[in-house]
């Protein structure tokens, strides 16, 4: 991913910085900049595009952010889905976590203890003076900068092959966080922690874990330790501020456990996935029964063919979740995907609308139902509710996505090509866009008002992109 990145990323693709007189980066200006560089991961196979893990990431993760001294921003949380146990911080609010540290951590404290440190990193605007530091220097290019702090926060062993591919080497030593940016981060992580009701016990417990552990990885320690590196000192420290915190006994959510569950079911082979969990189930191997369960179910429903014997044993396990955790959203989902697996459409159109009720925010259910709708032949139903659902939720690139399908059932050419433009502008494919709009424009449907509509946002989107050529 990394090194695809030193490829595709030019100083055509990111925002202009401004003078470089300036001490640090402006949060609109970081904003821009780490919206360029996701728009790469988001295209890269890396990029766990999972409805069930990112909501639950982005729910912990605000509730961690709304504890921040001084928040401010913007916060969007993702998962690469890479076994490494790595956490790091991008411009503009970007927090990826590593499937690796998810399924590592041993509690729900550990792991948000790892988070909190990233979102202080954030608050603190430690990347933003790095970024503006290494501009005045006049060492790299843009683009030589994204690469390099993408490369040494989310993989380091191939940050170096980063550098020298954007011709920028000498950042190499000016990358990592410096003594003082790993204090304050420690320091502000722990408070944020402790204000959200966590154990911050836990931190220095996991830290400690991972020295113990870094002699049996490869390059003599965990990716985390490498960018950033725990010396006895801060160790030590992080020790002396917890002791001085009252001690509380936090249980793990059940969220935390259905999602590692989650991850687990949703690597490797599908049959692999399959006898991993029924041999936990069957010999009682697990910290959790439900999510063990639940883990079991979503392996079931990965086999391309589902035969009687699977739906009966899917169903087996869905009603023992229910009658355990009857109203969680997860749960919900899973029996409402089983339902329209085996082909139960109406039955599963119900738990959907029900689950809806309680849930109305709720991605995964949204992105499922419309589906749904859309594979029983309601494409129409389809489309007004994922309009209803976009004044209720933030848009994102598969809510227009899943809606220019809709429209495309329909044989809505302009309002099919309209929805694959906004899609591709949330991507950051800009151009893409205003391909998608000239295609809504040549279409031979639409009427007079969608058709000034589109020929509106097409000369906003032009602007845009002679605006940001001029820039660069």
């Amino acid at each position: 991913m990394i090194l695809l990145l030193a490829r595709t990323v030019g100083a055509q693709d990111l925002p202009d910085l401004g003078d470089a007189s300036q001490s640090t980066l402006s949060q609109a200006q970081e904003l821009m900049y780490g919206k360029a560089i996701m728009a790469q991961i988001r295209s890269s196979p890396s990029y766990l595009h999972d409805a069930e893990v990112t909501d639950y990431l982005n729910q912990v993760g605000y509730r961690l952010v709304a504890n921040c001294p001084d928040p401010g921003g913007h916060f969007e949380f993702f998962v690469i889905k890479d076994e490494s146990i790595n956490a790091f911080a991008l411009p503009g609010g970007f927090i990826g976590v590593h499937s690796g540290l998810l399924l590592t951590a041993q509690s729900e404290s550990e792991f948000l203890g790892v988070i909190g440190h990233e979102i202080a990193h954030v608050t603190q605007r430690h990347l933003a003076r790095m970024m503006a530091v290494q501009r005045k220097t006049g060492l790299a290019s843009l683009a030589a900068i994204a690469v390099a702090i993408l490369a040494a926060r989310s993989s380091p062993q191939l940050s170096q092959g980063a550098l020298a591919a954007a011709a920028a080497a000498p950042l190499q030593a000016q990358l990592n966080y410096s003594r003082d940016n790993e204090r304050e981060a420690d320091r502000i992580g722990l408070q944020i922690v402790q204000k959200s009701d966590y154990d911050v016990h836990a931190v220095p417990v996991f830290f400690e874990r991972l020295q113990r552990a870094s002699q049996i990885y490869r390059g003599g320690a965990p990716s985390y330790l490498r960018t950033h590196p725990l010396t006895f000192e801060r160790i030590a420290d992080i020790q002396n501020r917890v002791s001085e915190m009252p001690y509380r006994q936090v249980p793990d959510s059940l969220a935390f456990h259905l999602v590692r569950a989650r991850l687990t079911a949703l690597d490797g082979s599908p049959s692999g996935a399959v006898v991993t969990f029924r041999e936990r189930i069957s010999h009682k191997k697990y910290a959790n029964e439900v999510a063990a369960r639940y883990g079991y179910v979503v392996a079931l429903l990965r086999q391309d063919v589902l035969e009687e014997v699977d739906i009966a044993a899917a169903r087996g396990q869905v009603d023992t979740l229910l009658e355990k955790a009857p109203d969680d959203p997860m749960i919900l989902a899973l029996h409402a995907q089983l339902e329209m697996r085996a082909e139960q459409t109406q039955v599963g159109l119900s738990i959907y609308r029900q689950a809806l009720r309680l849930y109305p925010t709720r991605r995964s259910l949204i992105y499922g139902y419309s589906a749904a709708l859309m594979n029983s032949g309601r494409a129409r139903a389809a489309v007004e509710f994922l309009d209803r659902s976009l004044d209720r939720v933030a848009p994102d690139p598969r809510l227009y996505e899943l809606k220019a399908k809709a429209h495309a059932l329909q044989g809505q050419q302009l309002r099919q090509h309209r929805a694959r433009a906004e899609a591709l502008l949330l991507k950051g494919n800009l151009s893409a866009a205003i391909e998608q709009l000239r295609f809504a424009q040549a279409s031979d449907d639409g009427d007079f008002y969608e058709r000034s509509a589109v020929n509106a946002r097409l000369r906003e989107l032009i602007a845009v992109d002679a605006q940001l050529r001029r820039d660069n």
